[in-house]
């Protein structure tokens, strides 16, 4: 394959090697991991569960719903993750090959971690409303105000969701879901910040390198961002009642009064629970993820004989 017929452009077969990796690993570690999501989000949008250790979290899951039960939800939220992660590192690696011309600094990084995640989000908030819902169905709340739902999957869900709340509920969420693009973009710029630095003088970085350069940087990301996420998870499950008023002002207020509200109840520290829950799950499942990712990509290039062209 020539130069030419590999040259920068949406199409660009290194760029879908990117894509394509980037979404195996995603769905690889959160398989691993996805009890931990599960304690993750009962913390969340169930207020009147007491936040234990995420072990304790589990244990009572599994007592009360069943094991599998912690595995509920499994399938949507891999289908969402899967694309999400997909559009994510195409739109992400097509960005690099079109802006970065010489060396990669952290500014282009986080600006090309915010374009990538606007993009992700406007194209993919519609399935992370549904596996929200999916993934809460029979769950035993403690909170009284919040009522079961009863989807059959995900095409019924996206065709109740429509039919009762509206085509523009299944972007509930987005406004938070927009700022949390923050996320994505810190956590790829320091990655890439510290593989650089792992990588000079042409020095081999190992999977354990890897793994430890994926786990800070979203540790990172995560602990500066998880108040919003708390929200972006009550606005998608869709039993907030808000002001009624739409709009991004409405979408400001909802943000807003949710914050206020949990403040109200449970103190600053409100806003973090379920943090612990939250940082196992996403920092082993990022520092997961990336160790599949590079390994794909190393090995596809390898076997196709492609020179891999990674601009540091």
């Amino acid at each position: 394959m020539s130069d030419s017929s590999r040259s920068v452009g949406l199409l660009s077969y290194e760029t879908l090697v990117h894509a394509v990796a980037g979404a195996m690993g995603s769905v690889t570690a959160m398989t691993v991991f996805f009890p931990l999501d599960t304690a993750r989000i009962r913390l969340q949008v169930d207020e009147n569960r007491k936040s234990q250790s995420t072990p304790i979290i589990l244990a009572e899951i599994a007592k009360e719903e069943g094991i599998l039960s912690l595995y509920r939800g499994w399938f949507p939220v891999i289908s969402s993750l899967c694309c999400s992660n997909f559009v994510y590192f195409y739109t992400f690696n097509t960005l690099k090959r079109v802006m970065v011309s010489d060396r990669s600094k952290p500014a282009k990084d986080l600006l090309m971690g915010f374009i990538s995640g606007t993009v992700n989000v406007l194209l993919t908030t519609p399935m992370w409303v549904v596996n929200t819902r999916l993934k809460l169905q029979g769950a035993k709340f403690r909170n009284e105000e919040l009522h079961q739902t009863h989807y059959k999957g995900i095409f019924d869900a996206f065709s109740q969701i429509i039919a009762n709340e509206g085509v523009g509920t299944l972007w509930n969420g987005t406004l938070p879901s927009l700022v949390l693009v923050f996320n994505p973009a810190v956590q790829f710029m320091f990655y890439e910040a510290m593989k650089r630095r792992a990588g000079r003088g042409g020095r081999k970085i190992s999977s354990l390198e890897i793994f430890l350069i994926g786990a800070i940087a979203k540790a990172i990301a995560t602990s500066a961002t998880y108040p919003l996420q708390t929200v972006q998870a009550i606005l998608r499950f869709g039993q907030y009642k808000s002001d009624g008023k739409g709009g991004l002002v409405g979408s400001l207020r909802n943000v807003v009064s949710l914050l206020m509200d949990r403040i109200k109840r449970h103190g600053l520290l409100g806003l973090y629970k379920g943090l612990e829950a939250k940082l196992l799950q996403t920092v082993l499942t990022a520092a997961l993820m990336f160790v599949v990712y590079e390994k794909i990509t190393a090995a596809t290039f390898k076997l196709m004989g492609l020179q891999r062209k990674l601009k540091h």
